[in-house]
């Protein structure tokens, strides 16, 4: 009898991008705050980073480090509009990195 050799294992692209968006949405706040530019973006309201320190009360440096780690994963991109920066969701990032995850999880069935 011959083993087929198992189609359903992850990629090296996709283990990648499963570390990459794990790592940037592991600390909470993180999660927070792209939640938040996630949730602006859906109402089309601009978001910057004044935006995001008013809502979360945090010191600018410390959204600034946050944001630097949700861009390096590309989970939200940066457009420069005069002197500010805004922030938009990648959703489609976002969605690439659910579907591995599904994938990933289906070995436990």
């Amino acid at each position: 009898m011959r083993l087929r050799k198992d189609t359903e294992l992850l990629n090296e692209k996709e283990a990648i991008l499963i570390a990459d968006v794990s790592d940037a949405l592991a600390h909470p706040v993180r999660v927070k705050i792209f939640q938040y530019i996630m949730s602006c973006n859906k109402d089309l309201k601009p978001v910057c980073n004044q935006d995001i320190v008013a809502e979360f009360d945090y010191a600018q440096s410390t959204i600034s480090q946050h944001i630097k780690k949700l861009a390096a994963a590309d989970l939200i991109q940066i457009k420069k509009q005069d002197k500010k920066s805004m922030y938009f969701a990648n959703i489609g990032k976002l969605q690439m990195y659910l579907t591995a995850t599904r994938k990933f999880n289906s070995f436990n069935r």
